[in-house]
């Protein structure tokens, strides 16, 4: 019961989806912007966007050179706009440390700023080719049916997670690296959560989570994300007023966005903390470097 690599491998190269931080030619740079814009983020929102970015921003020194209100700016509707942040901030050091190239050490990769580790093992594989085991949702998904038996994957643990797809890696870099990504995009596409194609699976004969008769996920209830009226949505809703302008804006603008007083002033408060927002010594309100 398992994972057939070689088996896996082969779908993986006639379905992968044809996606442009994919293409032989993509510098390890769009591979990591790639990875800090898709986390917890659909593929079909990031696309267009990572586009841009590379068209403007095509080496870390370029992005770096510009400001973080330009950069919260072109991040646009993403979400987690502090991820913008830390992609700034990562450049800065690739360019001022590592002549302006992405590194491809997991070590070095972990020592930039705001880089993890699931986004370090992923530039080292993907960009790089390196056997280092790539462990997200679907993996893990994956790996819980296919080797365990199980509905679903429990909840997260880095040592155990890391240690289960390590075990399926082949020894060598360069299958170890495709297979990474093969694992991956099964989950994405075929071994979903709510409704899995099995019949489409090329790894179906040898899956113990078919063997045991597919039982349901019994571990822990997994919290459901909701959006609507949480303090993502209106810090979303607050950045929007900003990006939308060409300058400082009045307080009086923001209040327009969100009735509750309490909660907006809340995550008004939390913008400028993260450092998103900046206030002007007028009392105005900007992206940061903007005014």
């Amino acid at each position: 019961m398992g994972v057939d690599a070689e088996v896996l491998t082969e779908w993986f190269d006639e379905v992968g989806r044809d996606l442009p931080w994919r293409e032989p030619e993509c510098s390890a740079w769009g591979v990591l912007v790639s990875e800090i814009m898709l986390q917890q983020t659909p593929v079909a929102r990031v696309q267009p966007i990572w586009l841009d970015w590379m068209a403007r921003w095509p080496v870390p020194s370029a992005l770096a050179a510009s400001s973080q209100g330009e950069v919260v700016r072109a991040w646009g509707k993403l979400g987690y706009p502090r991820r913008a942040l830390r992609l700034h901030a990562a450049a800065a050091v690739i360019a001022a440390e590592h002549g302006d190239i992405v590194p491809s050490d997991v070590d070095t990769l972990l020592a930039l700023p705001g880089i993890g580790a699931y986004t370090a093992r992923a530039v080292a594989a993907f960009a790089y080719g390196k056997r280092a085991p790539v462990v997200d949702t679907n993996v893990r998904r994956v790996v819980a049916r296919a080797v365990h038996g199980a509905g679903d994957a429990g909840p997260p643990s880095n040592t155990r997670d890391m240690a289960d797809v390590e075990a399926l890696l082949p020894p060598e870099d360069a299958p170890a690296a495709k297979l990474s990504a093969a694992l991956m995009e099964l989950g994405a596409l075929v071994c979903t959560a709510r409704s899995p194609r099995c019949a489409d699976c090329p790894i179906y004969e040898d899956c113990a989570w078919q063997h045991a008769g597919k039982p349901a996920y019994a571990g822990p209830a997994k919290q459901v994300q909701k959006f609507a009226g949480t303090d993502r949505q209106v810090r979303g809703l607050l950045l929007d007023v900003l990006r939308g302008s060409e300058g400082p804006v009045e307080k009086a603008r923001l209040d327009l966005v969100w009735d509750e007083s309490g909660q907006r002033d809340r995550c008004l408060d939390s913008l400028l903390v993260d450092g998103l927002l900046e206030q002007t010594r007028d009392g105005l309100f900007a992206l940061p470097g903007e005014h």
